[in-house]
């Protein structure tokens, strides 16, 4: 179950830092909208989704430990 929560983890930080890239790229473009959606938004939901990484990161670590 730890593997794939690791999976988990690794597969969201990897999407969480390409749409933050993104939105930073087109916002500093000039751009203020990709596919309908706010560039803000959607920056605050990349931190969002590694925040959710970090989180499963630390469950794994922290049941590899007891």
């Amino acid at each position: 179950m730890n593997n794939y929560i690791e999976l988990a983890g690794n597969i969201a930080a990897v999407i969480g830092i390409l749409v933050g890239l993104a939105a930073g790229l087109v916002r500093l473009s000039g751009q203020f909208f990709i596919f309908g959606f706010e560039t803000q938004t959607l920056f605050i939901g990349s931190i969002a989704i590694m925040v959710f990484a970090c989180l499963a990161k630390l469950h794994v670590l922290g049941a590899k430990q007891s």
